[in-house]
């Protein structure tokens, strides 16, 4: 794409870039501005002490007004805070719209940290009661954090960045990637990934189409997406979240497409939704897209939803709510398919060039610490230390505890007094695992205290146990295998 496909031209970017960085628009310029009280108010949508803060009008106060109150402003208020950028340019471009007297804002202006800014449609909630349009463009919402969080941040000579909307995906990965290709189905979210790469600072291959119809034939080192992942009967009404496929089969069509996308050791990472069916086991049913893929896999499922809350969420996002014919719709086709629920997680991909695939899949509501990604990508690491050992190499290492694990009893009163029941072994950081284990595990895990080798730590079992020393170490691989994935033990380096 070339300056004709943004928003600006693109000595108009340069200007916006020049205000915005003069204003001191950016977050911590905000806050500082705005002060706790008022800055802890937005998080609410309470722009009262917002308001107050910003009366004087000055360009910040101004942009402050415009993009994060939704106000309408002076137009000579308006003009003085985005020069040098001409007033006539930020309306042709759609970055203000004229309302009465005064202007506010067409498009969202977020500053994201302090060193990027990311232009978008308005968020339905600055526009009350106003139906979305079908190409609508996000911004910076939950879903968009969550995939950022959890992408691995190694680097990369190319990264591929599929269904890229406004681009947020594709500003991380310009921080280590050599090179960044984003793709989306919209030509707005095009120009408006293409303004915000500019205005960024940064130069992305742009191309249009859907999913990797635009890159087939193309591998890549990373390849990332936020995809329409909203499940249901195929109904596409909204860009940014219906793809027009039914079911979950976006997700499956990405997992197909993988093996083809991915250089050798590249990595494929992307949102989901996925159907809970009655009688059916969520986690083998979502297992059976990478079956034959050859690829590592670990698909994490975040949270659940049943299917009203589901509908019910995604109808309010759109500004939908009030349809009841489209909640019906919507209803009578999940209970047509027998879904119970729908999870949503991050399905994580590597080509690791193994004749046997690691796959797991796995519910993990629980908190883990951020930035998930270094705990997926140390996950990946920890697979490949166990491909490289034989058995006889895991009983040579020494092993530790890793720092902050606690145990969680709990017992009954009986006649002899308390008596445990049930053991459970809680990671404080990382992953945190919460595992409920037998005095066998407590054992090992106790004993790693990274100063012998796992075969004379056995030894030493055997013995207090009356069992053959053999037979422990042959049941303890498994075991030893289940504790490194996890990380609840690390081995020693020598």
């Amino acid at each position: 794409m070339d300056g004709n496909d943004m928003l600006l031209s693109p000595a108009g970017v340069d200007q916006l870039r020049t205000a915005l960085t003069s204003a001191g628009y950016t977050s911590t310029g905000i806050a500082d501005r705005l002060g706790p009280g008022a800055t802890s108010g937005l998080a609410r949508n309470d722009f009262r002490a917002a308001l107050r803060a910003t009366e004087e009008r000055d360009p910040l106060a101004t942009l402050i007004r415009l993009f994060v109150c939704a106000q309408t402003e002076p137009e000579e208020a308006v003009r003085a805070a985005f020069a040098p950028l001409p007033l006539a340019e930020a309306l042709a471009g759609g970055l203000l719209e004229r309302v009465g007297d005064g202007l506010r804002q067409g498009v969202d202006l977020e500053p994201y940290g302090d060193s990027w800014w990311v232009l978008s449609d308005v968020p339905a909630s600055a526009r009350p009661g106003q139906p979305l349009a079908a190409d609508h463009v996000l911004g910076i919402g939950g879903a968009t954090t969550t995939l950022v969080g959890a992408t691995v941040r190694r680097p990369v000579g190319s990264a591929l960045d599929l269904g890229t909307g406004s681009g947020v995906q594709a500003l991380h990965l310009a921080e280590h990637a050599r090179s960044v290709t984003a793709t989306d189905v919209s030509d707005r979210s095009l120009r408006f990934a293409a303004t915000n790469a500019a205005l960024n600072g940064h130069t992305w291959e742009l191309l249009k189409g859907d999913l990797v119809g635009p890159v087939a034939g193309r591998r890549f080192d990373l390849v990332v997406s936020n995809p329409p992942f909203v499940v249901g009967p195929g109904t596409t009404t909204h860009s940014y979240r219906d793809s027009g496929r039914v079911g979950d089969g976006i997700a499956a069509e990405l997992a197909a497409a993988a093996p083809t996308l991915l250089t050798e050791g590249g990595t494929m990472q992307y949102l989901a939704n996925w159907l809970h069916v009655a009688g059916e086991d969520w986690g083998e049913r979502v297992a059976g897209w990478f079956a034959g893929t050859g690829l590592d896999a670990w698909v994490i499922q975040r949270e659940v939803a049943d299917p009203m809350a589901y509908v019910d969420l995604w109808l309010a996002d759109a500004s939908e709510a009030a349809d009841p014919h489209r909640m019906a719709a919507w209803l009578d086709w999940f209970d047509a398919q027998k879904v119970e629920a729908v999870g949503f997680g991050v399905v994580n991909l590597r080509r690791g060039g193994h004749t046997d695939p690691v796959l797991r899949v796995e519910d993990l509501r629980q908190a883990v610490q951020p930035p998930m990604g270094e705990q997926i990508a140390a996950w990946f690491d920890r697979q490949d230390w166990l491909r490289a050992r034989d058995g006889e190499a895991l009983l040579a290492t020494r092993f530790r505890a890793v720092d902050g694990l606690k145990l969680r009893q709990e017992a009954s009163m009986g006649d002899e007094g308390w008596a445990v029941d049930r053991q459970v072994l809680v990671q404080s950081h990382g992953l945190r695992w919460s595992e409920e284990v037998d005095p066998l595990v407590l054992a090992l895990v106790g004993g790693a205290n990274g100063q012998v080798p796992l075969r004379e730590q056995l030894g030493v079992l055997a013995l207090a146990h009356d069992v053959p020393a053999d037979d422990l170490a042959e049941a303890a691989g498994p075991i030893i295998a289940h504790l490194v994935e996890r990380g609840v033990i690390a081995p020693v380096a020598d």
